[in-house]
């Protein structure tokens, strides 16, 4: 096989760690989340990326490998979720979702890095998949961001 699954099963687990960070970000501003439309978008959130490390973790399965069962906390540093405790600490909806966006950033940035690993066509679909998917979340993240910057009048930090 042209594909080193060595490789191959590395991708995936970080892509497990990243579904696994966004999962337990999303959680943990849920219940933060005062406006009931934010919360319910964030509970859907967090079962998405629940599905996806799922997913992940039966495809190295299958192909051999021990799959990640959680994210890390350098992973988080690195995957833009660390920067949520800080927001769930400031209790306002607005810097909730301006670091939720950071986070989904770092999300997307972490799947095209495994989509531009040689991996086999089965696998990359799922992982296309899931890329497109985590781009629709940052969209809707973006879109709440603006929203909540026309009733509020705050600077937006997060977009860029």
């Amino acid at each position: 096989m042209a594909n080193d699954m060595s490789e191959v099963l590395s991708a995936l687990n970080d892509l497990i760690q990243t579904c696994k960070d966004s999962q337990e970000g999303f959680h943990s501003a849920a219940e933060k989340l005062k406006d009931p439309e934010i919360h319910t978008l964030f509970l859907k959130c967090y079962l998405q990326r629940s599905e996806f490390a799922g997913e992940l973790q039966a495809e190295v399965t299958r192909i051999g490998g021990e799959p990640e069962t959680s994210g890390s906390t350098l992973g988080a540093v690195h995957r833009g979720w660390i920067g949520l405790k800080t927001a769930l600490a400031a209790d306002t909806d607005f810097a909730i979702l301006d670091e939720a966006e950071r986070g989904e950033e770092s999300a997307l940035i972490n799947y095209i890095e495994a989509l531009r690993k040689d991996l086999p066509a089965d696998l990359k679909s799922i992982v296309f998949r899931q890329h497109h998917e985590i781009q629709q979340t940052h969209k809707a993240i973006r879109d709440l961001l603006e929203t909540h910057h026309s009733t509020t009048d705050l600077p937006m930090a997060g977009l860029r």
